[in-house]
């Protein structure tokens, strides 16, 4: 177990103490293409600024805007779903209804092909599956905020609910119902589709049945956070890709019927038409 378990706080390792991360930590401040400036994990007003926690040597990734550093995701899964020479974007937390008008959730990233008119021409969606919390992470992320030069090297190890990754929880409470649902529709649309994941998750997953790529329809992108010493920062990586078929995922019936597809085209163009251009 880790002396104390936070590897990264508002985007930098907790002994990180340029002034540039002690600016996003004063500030409260995200790096990573969160829909505004700040973070707002847990509560906007008093985000938890925990991006990933130490797990052995690695760090296993707590909050899904992390795996937005540089849009890798969105470049990794375009290159699985659109030949080379597409031209695509990519629109966040897209909302998806049934037939009968009901939520079916967020889409967390639906990337999109589009012709010279704009136009769609293709899509198929990214969902990003951080991993849940056992244990108490609040707690040492708030004694670590009210000193961060002198507690960078804080030992947290005797205290009681030592937050440590819960990959069983995240993956029957989380990933399988996303998967199930919103997948489970665009699967019947007969759309590709992705996981960001990272590798302490993947590796937690029961065994996958692969497929060559152009014979899948589910790429599984599984990253690393790979530390920098010149940077003093974490960096994601893309450590495989794990290609599969949805139905191998999942026997059976779709639980939620889907809205026609061209109604979620006419969504999707709306939504292109309505991100402001600089």
């Amino acid at each position: 177990m880790p002396k104390q378990p936070l590897a990264e706080v508002f985007g930098f390792p907790i002994d990180n103490q340029s002034p540039e991360a002690t600016r996003y930590r004063e500030k409260r401040l995200c790096p990573f293409n969160n829909k505004v400036p700040n973070c707002t994990k847990d509560k906007a007003n008093d985000p938890l600024g925990v991006c990933s926690v130490k797990e052995g040597e690695s760090a296993a990734i707590t909050c899904p805007v992390r795996f937005r550093e540089e849009w890798l995701i969105a470049e990794d899964a375009a290159g699985f779903f659109f030949p080379a020479d597409a031209k695509w974007t990519s629109l966040v937390e897209v909302r998806l209804k049934d037939k009968h008008g009901q939520s079916a959730g967020n889409v967390d990233v639906v990337l999109v092909s589009y012709d010279e008119r704009g136009k769609v021409t293709d899509f198929g969606s990214c969902e990003v599956q951080a991993v849940y919390i056992s244990g108490n992470v609040r707690a040492p992320f708030e004694h670590f905020m009210e000193d961060q030069a002198g507690r960078h090297d804080m030992d947290w190890s005797g205290q009681p609910h030592y937050p440590r990754p819960d990959y069983l929880s995240s993956s029957r409470k989380r990933l399988a119902p996303q998967l199930l649902f919103k997948g489970g529709i665009f699967h019947v649309w007969g759309k590709k589709q992705a996981v960001a994941i990272n590798s302490g998750f993947f590796n937690s997953l029961p065994a996958l049945t692969e497929v060559d790529p152009q014979d899948a329809d589910l790429a599984w992108l599984v990253y690393d956070l790979r530390r920098e010493v010149r940077h003093e920062s974490y960096k994601l990586t893309r450590v495989r890709t794990a290609y599969t078929k949805f139905v191998d995922i999942f026997k059976g019936d779709v639980y939620t019927a889907p809205i026609g597809e061209k109604e979620f085209i006419n969504q999707l163009e709306e939504e292109m038409r309505n991100v402001v251009v600089c």
